[in-house]
């Protein structure tokens, strides 16, 4: 094996095993790379202040326990689509096209049900996947703080 392939393979190993842990998750067989709020100041700043979500991007956030939960825009300068899940990890919930909150007092979105994960996604992805209530969530990565 010459010098320059070893070099390229040795380079090449660092980014497949990036790749291989990247966080995801997958809803009606599209996934999307994702990012954990998994404590209280993650869960509270979520995606304040971000200009965009790409498409194929999302925050997934993960609770220690089961209760309704709502959520508001404060900050929040993007619309999205905000997906409430249960324990089980099936769509229990549904808030479409949220809007960015312009000014106070910002409305709050709750959830229709118990749940312990919330996934924002850029609006409009929801209904382009065309999800309907029950749906599973598989999240995949980032072992040890998901439940």
């Amino acid at each position: 094996m010459t010098k320059r392939a070893l070099l390229s393979m040795l380079l090449l190993v660092p980014l497949a095993a990036h790749a291989a842990t990247t966080p995801s998750v997958t809803l009606h067989g599209a996934t999307f790379s994702t990012e954990f709020a998994t404590d209280d100041a993650t869960r509270e700043l979520g995606l304040m202040n971000r200009k965009e979500l790409a498409a194929g991007h999302s925050m997934l956030f993960v609770f220690p326990d089961d209760e309704p939960r709502s959520f508001w825009m404060k900050n929040t300068l993007i619309p999205l689509d905000i997906l409430y899940f249960g324990k089980d990890r099936k769509l229990v919930s549904m808030q479409l096209n949220v809007p960015p909150c312009k000014a106070d007092p910002c409305a709050t979105y709750p959830s229709d049900g118990m749940a312990r994960y919330v996934l924002e996604l850029p609006a409009g992805t929801a209904a382009r996947l065309g999800l309907k209530i029950g749906e599973p969530l598989t999240i995949d990565g980032d072992p040890g703080t998901v439940r």
